[in-house]
């Protein structure tokens, strides 16, 4: 896959598998285009003018780019959360409840709301207060809540874009626990500038770093290395990679 904004390149050709069941973190310096091929794995990056996506990207053998694919149905099985807490201005209960019914999904929402909370731990704070408005959670409970309102939808994929970076140690260390537990039923992919935090809850780990043609002109993505995170920090295969999670760049 390699993306364009207009005729500019973010990323070039990065080629990968996303396994079930993992959490993986994508690592690497401002710019590399973490956020822009995350942004691609539920077609976020369709509501960009300009934006262009060559290549493909298959979810169980179908390609999400397909000229037939709804990419409502796409963002259904690929949930997504993003850098800030961002609640709707509703009460929690219609927060988590705002997919099931768009989608108009079958079951008791009551059921389907408190199953996602739960999933998210978020269930004991909220129980007694469903129908207070969102805004009223600390930033790491309203976290959680836009984890619950995105799995609530029931995706197979969950995506994330450095969901900590607006948190305060304590909720970050929550977020990662809960992290931990959600990637027993789903395929977690997050982009994360802290690289203990990959060390911490990644499974697999891709380094992406901005490369330049010769005159330096042009700049985009790459990929550098991608491989289960032990080895990635340890004991890596491209210098570039034991470069920058030694500090050494970046």
């Amino acid at each position: 896959m390699s993306v364009f904004y207009g005729r500019t390149k973010a990323i070039s050709d990065v080629t990968m598998d996303i396994f079930h069941g993992n959490a993986t973190a994508f690592i690497g310096p401002s710019g590399c285009g973490k956020s822009t091929l995350l942004r691609c794995m539920n077609r976020m990056n369709d509501l960009i003018p300009g934006a262009r996506v060559e290549g493909s990207l298959l979810h169980h053998g179908t390609d999400m780019y397909d000229r037939g694919i709804d990419p409502v149905q796409v963002r259904k099985r690929i949930g997504m959360v993003f850098q800030k807490p961002n609640p709707f201005p509703k009460s929690i209960f219609d927060n988590v409840a705002f997919g099931p019914r768009g989608l108009r999904m079958s079951g008791d929402m009551d059921e389907i709301v408190e199953t996602a909370l739960t999933k998210a731990a978020l269930w004991d704070d909220v129980k007694d207060r469903l129908r207070d408005n969102a805004f009223g959670l600390s930033g790491g409970q309203q976290q959680r809540l836009c984890i619950a309102r995105a799995i609530a939808a029931e995706p197979e994929v969950v995506l994330m874009d450095e969901p900590c970076s607006a948190l305060d140690p304590i909720s970050t260390g929550k977020i990662e626990d809960l992290i931990t537990e959600l990637k027993r039923d789903y395929s977690i992919v997050i982009v994360t500038h802290n690289l203990q935090q990959a060390a911490r809850i990644a499974d697999m780990t891709a380094f992406f770093m901005v490369s330049t043609d010769a005159d330096e002109q042009n700049r985009w993505g790459e990929l550098v290395e991608y491989g289960d995170t032990e080895t990635v920090f340890i004991k890596p295969a491209d210098p570039r990679t034991e470069q920058y999670v030694s500090g050494r760049i970046g």
